[in-house]
């Protein structure tokens, strides 16, 4: 850019035939021409955007003269280098008309210079307003590198802004941004990636994306030797797989896209291996790459990822390992492939209860489907993480942990276990909490416990503490009125009366609230043919069966009367 003064000194003389130079210009140019060379003199203290300065760019611009075309357009690019602000279209649109030359240095010096520009919020607007699209598409396609890398580069900046994405996808953009994502040119396939990548942030856009052809395009860069172009694609195609529809198109037509990914996640760039794993974690909200990313060995890398000092990549390893755990077929492999540990590990990342909930969720699908996973995630140490925990946490946490125990709590071999370790410390005072779902998860865990445990000593021994024990904890549900929580209530109830522990029942019989509630809710709807709907129907019934036990079995509630 240093030559924009000899360029201007020299675009003043032409040659005739006789060898002799003579003035070819009109007087208003080389005027405006006298001015620049003053100007660029003391460049560092002029402002080029406004008044004479300006003006004397301006007379350049429009002359027909494409040396001073091209003087202008050198010093537009040179002066946007270190002066980026918000103009008006004073400046812009004498860029854009340079933009529409025939001339090649004048395309490549007016594209830099706008690209300068877009670098401004306020201007990434104003040049799309003012119609710098079409112009930057016509560059787009030129045979000369240089002026598509400008051009791709300005699109790229102008994509980052949410008022223009849309604007850009309908352009005609997407077909040439997506066919220089292939070019030879490694600057040219950078900024022609980093824009397919700010395209893929909204739902219409990424559709108009996809229309375009750009899936191939990518899923083939992933094996790109530069690490931007790896991660301007990785992410792209992570923001696509947020779609169901398009998860189905890359099943159809990628097959080859997870065992890159995978390979990926072994990338030397965190960037690259942060962008893997959330492209597979979006993957795998399908049952099919679920299996797939297990079969591609897709466990190792992302334990790898897991035990990792960098938070980002621990983020994304373990939302990718809770999605693919839904499967109940990869329970075993996940548990065998060692992350058990590790997950247990993570609920002590106080500092990220989005890594929290990941990883307790993760343990809690890992139990789901077999009693000997159950009893290996309890071995893990994950109820007493949680035990430590769970009083002190987030709500979401909590809501995680809450319903990770429930689900321990189904298998009857680990009850004991449960008790033992005392989760009823816990699990009591959260039948109180600000939350619902913590409430519910609670009181299913509780009510999970009291289902043919055996030593029924425990209910007796916190049957009023803590915080109003197990007593406290079945009244507050009782008189919720909530159908669901007085279902979990009276099943709970239910299963301790039919316990056959004398104690249990003094103790439940002497509590005149709860035979009160009990009674009334077996008592409702009793002379009525309709019984409200399923839910409320077997509240009823099993209000009636509680108040059949309470009475002495007699069957009093168990007929209509």
């Amino acid at each position: 850019m240093g030559n924009c003064g000899s360029s201007c000194s020299t675009c003043c003389r032409g040659r005739t035939r006789d060898g002799l130079y003579e003035p070819v210009l009109q007087e208003s140019e080389r005027e405006a021409v006298s001015d620049l060379l003053q100007y660029l003199e003391n460049r560092s203290e002029v402002d080029f955007f406004t008044g004479e300065p300006l003006q004397a760019l301006s007379t350049l611009v429009y002359s027909d003269n494409v040396d001073l075309q091209r003087s202008a357009s050198l010093t537009f690019a040179e002066i946007t280098e270190r002066d980026v602000r918000e103009v008006d279209r004073d400046t812009l649109e004498p860029i854009l008309f340079l933009l529409q030359s025939s001339d090649i240095e004048v395309q490549r010096a007016a594209s830099a210079a706008l690209g300068n520009l877009a670098v401004n919020t306020e201007n990434k607007v104003a040049i799309v307003l003012l119609g710098g699209l079409a112009p930057l598409i016509r560059q787009m396609m030129s045979p000369n590198v240089e002026v598509q890398c400008n051009a791709v580069g300005c699109i790229t900046n102008l994509a980052t802004h949410e008022d223009n994405k849309a604007k850009i996808a309908t352009s005609g953009a997407l077909g040439p941004l997506t066919r220089l994502a292939k070019s030879k040119d490694m600057r040219v396939q950078r900024n022609a990636t980093g824009a397919l990548l700010n395209m893929t942030h909204s739902d219409d856009n990424r559709q108009q994306l996809v229309n375009a052809g750009a899936i191939p395009v990518l899923v083939s860069l992933l094996s790109s030797g530069d690490v931007d172009v790896q991660y301007y694609c990785t992410t792209a195609l992570s923001n696509i797989a947020v779609d169901q529809a398009n998860r189905k198109k890359l099943a159809s037509n990628e097959p080859k896209l997870v065992f890159s990914l995978v390979h990926l996640m072994d990338s030397s760039s965190p960037k690259v291996q942060c962008q893997a794993a959330l492209a597979l974690r979006n993957l795998a909200s399908d049952e099919k790459y679920q299996l797939d990313i297990v079969r591609a060995k897709g466990l190792l890398p992302l334990l790898r990822l897991l035990q990792s000092s960098f938070l980002p990549l621990i983020l994304s390893a373990v939302a990718c390992i809770r999605n693919i755990s839904i499967h109940p077929l990869n329970e075993s492999p996940i548990i065998e492939a060692g992350f058990l540990r590790p997950l247990v590990d993570l609920l002590g990342s106080t500092e990220n209860e989005e890594i929290q909930c990941h990883a307790i969720s993760t343990l809690r699908n890992l139990a789901a489907s077999s009693d000997k996973n159950k009893e290996l995630v309890l071995e893990a140490g994950a109820v007493q993480k949680c035990k430590q925990l769970v009083l002190g946490v987030p709500l979401s946490v909590q809501s995680e942990m809450t319903a990770a125990i429930a689900v321990l709590a189904l298998s009857d071999d680990l009850k004991s276990h449960l008790l033992n370790l005392g989760v009823f410390d816990v699990l009591i005072p959260l039948t109180a909490s600000e939350s619902i779902e913590v409430q519910g998860n609670s009181a299913a865990a509780l009510g999970n416990l009291s289902s043919k445990v055996g030593d029924y000593s425990m209910f007796v021994q916190d049957w009023l503490e803590p915080e109003g024990g197990i007593h406290g904890y079945l009244k507050r549900f009782l008189a919720s009125g909530d159908p669901t929580f007085q279902h979990i209530a009276i099943w709970t109830l239910l299963q301790l009366l039919e316990a056959d522990d004398t104690r249990l029942k003094n103790l439940i019989g002497q509590s005149t609230e709860i035979v009160t509630m009990i009674r009334n809710i077996a008592d409702k709807n009793i002379d009525s043919d309709d019984e409200g709907d399923d839910g409320e129907g077997e509240v009823v019934a099993l209000a009636r069966r509680s108040a059949d036990l309470l009475s002495g079995g007699s069957g009093t509630f168990g007929k209509a009367q």
